[in-house]
């Protein structure tokens, strides 16, 4: 064996299509790296994988990262001299219902968004492309022409190839035993050939990751799920450019291999490997056949393709692939621990995602961030729920199994509940509360009463909690309504120079007098929005920062990460020392003022203000904010008070029609509001002036703040987008997000996100209205808009200023 080198720039542990396609890319950007396999190239899933290579999936970014893949994949060959085995035949999508149908027109208006060609078919034309199978019970077909297949093992040995042609050291039997990590940073790798100092580390190592992320601390939650697929013989009729299909009524997928097929499934009730940690030797093995657990798949796929009856079958395959608690692959640098990065967990399609996500990937280790937001795959997303074994493991395999079952709009997991819980948990939840989940968090979503049903019944139409919402919604615009918002992050930032640090991390003007409260962004180099958050002065050394349920790991490793280094500045988590209990509604001040002696008038109180105030005898940080256009206050109350604060709170809210409300009831509200979401309408993609939110930023001042310098740049030009609002006249139009937006017949963007506004009676959405040429207000405002909805044009409104209290009159009350 060639001698190991003592030290690598990069080093990249894993020789599948992930960790190859890392390296590949990393080569191309002039790194020096090193690829480690502890067998031979290809050993673990990707050797066995099925190789089918799909584009469209809910997010842009996402599906513009899977259509990376089948750029590279057309030209690899060309440019390495090895076969790949990609085909661009196109793939196919069945509805056998008329759900699935309406999901099938939603993910063809989807792909419209989002620049895919994708049509729409009847049962016939379906057939036509796939004349083995059975269309009795179709309703219709999607076919996207640019989806194709690959040989797994083929185009990963391409890829290793163009990696060594770009410079790259790959070396194989090299069994990875430690990572060694020094002050919060990587510092070497130990391997069974030798110490290896580097600077950065990448773990692509599929099933064994989650054992290699330990060896440094950090949490990687995947698990390992026994997934089976047949390879036929020849089957007459099955011709090499035959599509690949995707029949998810049935729970089944095909591919055309060699003249026969290959077929698999997604079954309700999937096997989790038990090996853990994975055995190193576990390289080109397979788990037992179990014709027992696959005969439902292949009695589901008889009834489509009636040739498999008579087929010969060459081979069961059952091999472990590793999968997540939420179905999306994890890319990006770990939060515990500098320059170690991360791309495993690809559940069963890192042959569709491995070309763009090592292009990814690459950037974000060689420049220091994604070549655009990736926030669907990000490590951050998760929290501290994932570090337990078990839970993962249970929620993975709801995740496997949900695969191919419908898609609902706002769909809840149920598997690893209830795990954290407010103190108010047992009270909401015999007042009728139905909780959905966020980061292991049970969070009220919405009230049943008089006889509804305390469960989700989904729907693409309006779904059974539309009424329970509408009460909760008119509560709190005409009367009062309280709601838990435990679950927000919660930060403290400590320290002399803690006023220093927020200034050059925070958009917005931070260095307020103590009781000063404001809303503001954190910005990257190019003034993309990272986070959005609230921060209240405590006093000359202390800010309290409030944020989204969701973003607490990625906001806390934000906010760290950028304390600048001679700044005497710390962040701590104090998340579960209080709850939090949000008053909202014109008569939020009457309940509060009958429980504190405190002023807690407009004047007394005014907007944008915190302060300690006494609420039923206990010690109450009330902020005055609002993310649903009322007035009203967030207490957040000690954890130990918090039940005596809510009993006090409903009961002096009775005589005032007090309702208790959830979270679907917030995102109708702040819809109509105009209030921006992170993850929806803003993001790393898009600065302050784009989404509107100019007015939050200082740049009228000199201080100097991190992406100030991008938004200077940019302030003499027309942005190359702007975020609207949307309104339909027609209310039983049902807007969900992704829809396409057509401006004089021009497709100019989609929405980002939608609903219904049930003040003012109307459907609403949000999304960019994008032009090359840049966008400003006169140019939204000019256009005729339309928006496709499944299929369907519907007339539409833009507006730039919120449809509902546009003055601010309510809020500031």
């Amino acid at each position: 064996m060639t001698e190991l080198p003592s030290s690598a720039k990069i080093v990249v542990i894993g020789g599948g299509i992930v960790g190859c396609s890392t390296a590949y890319h990393l080569g191309k950007l002039g790194c020096e790296t090193l690829l480690l396999e502890r067998d031979r190239l290809t050993s673990g899933s990707t050797w066995h994988a099925a190789g089918l290579v799909g584009q469209l999936r809910a997010n842009a970014n996402i599906t513009q990262l899977l259509g990376e893949s089948v750029r590279i994949y057309e030209t690899l060959e060309a440019e390495t001299g090895l076969a790949t085995g990609w085909k661009r035949n196109g793939g196919l999508r069945l509805a056998c219902n008329a759900d699935r149908w309406t999901e099938v027109k939603r993910q063809a208006t989807t792909a419209r968004s989002f620049g895919l060609e994708m049509h729409l078919l009847t049962p016939k034309e379906a057939q036509e492309l796939w004349p083995l199978m059975s269309v009795d019970d179709v309703v219709g077909a999607a076919f996207l022409p640019t989806d194709g297949q690959a040989n797994p093992s083929d185009i990963t040995q391409a890829l290793a190839r163009g990696a060594r042609m770009a410079g790259v050291v790959i070396r194989e039997e090299t069994v990875v035993t430690a990572i060694e990590v020094e002050r919060g940073r990587v510092k070497a790798v130990v391997t069974s050939q030798g110490r290896i100092a580097c600077e950065k580390v990448v773990i692509c190592s599929g099933l064994w990751s989650r054992e290699l992320g330990r060896l440094a601390g950090v949490n990687i939650p995947l698990a390992a799920v026994q997934h089976q697929y047949i390879v036929t013989e020849p089957i007459p009729g099955v011709t090499r450019g035959l599509p690949t299909l995707r029949d998810p009524d049935r729970l089944t997928y095909y591919k055309e291999e060699v003249g026969g097929l290959v077929m698999g499934g997604y079954e309700p009730n999937p096997i989790p490997w038990g090996a853990t940690p994975p055995p190193n030797d576990f390289s080109f093995s397979l788990l037992d056949e179990n014709w027992d657990h696959f005969e439902p798949i292949m009695e589901l796929a008889l009834g489509r393709v009636p040739a498999l009856e008579t087929a010969g079958v060459r081979q069961l395959i059952n091999g472990p692939e590793s999968f997540t608690p939420d179905g999306n692959f994890i890319l990006g640098e770990a939060p515990e621990v500098r320059n170690l990065f991360v791309g495993c967990g690809f559940n069963a399609f890192g042959i569709a995602a491995g070309g763009g996500a090592g292009m990814a990937l690459a950037e974000w280790i060689a420049k220091g961030e994604p070549p655009y937001d990736l926030w669907p795959v990000d490590i951050r997303r998760f929290g501290a729920n994932h570090a337990d074994g078990g839970w993962v493991r249970a929620r993975t395999l709801e995740a496997y199994a949900k695969h191919y079952t419908m898609a609902w709009p706002s769909e809840e997991h149920e598997s690893g509940r209830p795990l954290r819980r407010s103190p108010l948990y047992d009270r909401l939840r015999s007042a009728g509360a139905v909780f959905g989940e966020k980061l292991g968090w049970e969070r009220p979503n919405w009230f049943a009463s008089g006889g509804e049903q305390v469960r989700d019944v989904y729907s693409f139409e309006r779904p059974n909690w539309f009424a329970a919402v509408a009460r909760e919604h008119q509560a709190c615009r005409e009367r009062v309504a309280l709601f838990d918002q435990s679950s927000f992050a919660k930060f403290l930032m400590v320290g002399r120079d803690a006023e220093r640090a927020l200034s050059w991390i925070c958009a917005n003007d931070v260095a307020k007098p103590v009781g000063s409260l404001v809303y503001t962004q954190l910005l990257n180099a190019r003034g993309g929005i990272e986070c959005d958050l609230t921060v209240a002065r405590l006093s000359e050394d202390r800010f309290y920062l409030v944020t989204g349920t969701g973003f607490a790991t990625r906001d806390f490793d934000w906010i760290s990460r950028n304390i600048p280094a001679d700044c005497d500045a710390h962040l701590v988590d104090v998340t579960s020392s209080r709850a939090v209990l949000s008053l909202f509604g014109p008569r939020a001040r009457d309940v509060l003022a009958a429980l504190t002696p405190d002023d807690v008038s407009n004047a007394g109180f005014p907007f944008g203000t915190c302060r300690t105030v006494s609420v039923a005898g206990a010690p109450v940080l009330a902020l005055r904010v609002t993310y649903v256009g009322e007035l009203g206050w967030e207490m957040h109350v000690p954890t130990d008070f918090a039940a005596t604060v809510y009993d006090a709170l409903t009961a002096a809210g009775e005589p005032h029609g007090l309702t208790l409300a959830g979270y679907r009831a917030i995102e109708t509200l702040r819809l109509e509001k105009g209030y921006r979401a992170w993850g929806a309408e803003i993001g790393p993609d898009h600065t302050p002036q784009m989404a509107g939110l100019g007015w939050a930023v200082k740049l009228k001042s000199n201080i100097a703040f991190l992406g100030r310098e991008a938004l200077v740049d940019a302030a003499g030009r027309k942005p190359p987008r702007l975020l609207a609002g949307f309104t339909v006249d027609d209310p039983g139009v049902t807007l969900l997000g992704r829809e396409t937006i057509l401006r004089n017949g021009r497709r100019v963007g989609w929405l980002a996100s939608g609903g219904f506004g049930l003040t003012v009676g109307a459907p609403i959405g949000y999304g960019y209205v994008r032009d090359a040429g840049g966008v400003d207000a006169d140019y939204v405002r000019s256009g005729d808009y339309q928006l496709d909805v499944a299929g369907e044009l519907v007339t539409a409104r833009p507006w730039l200023k919120p449809i509902y209290d546009p003055a601010m009159t309510r809020v500031k009350a």
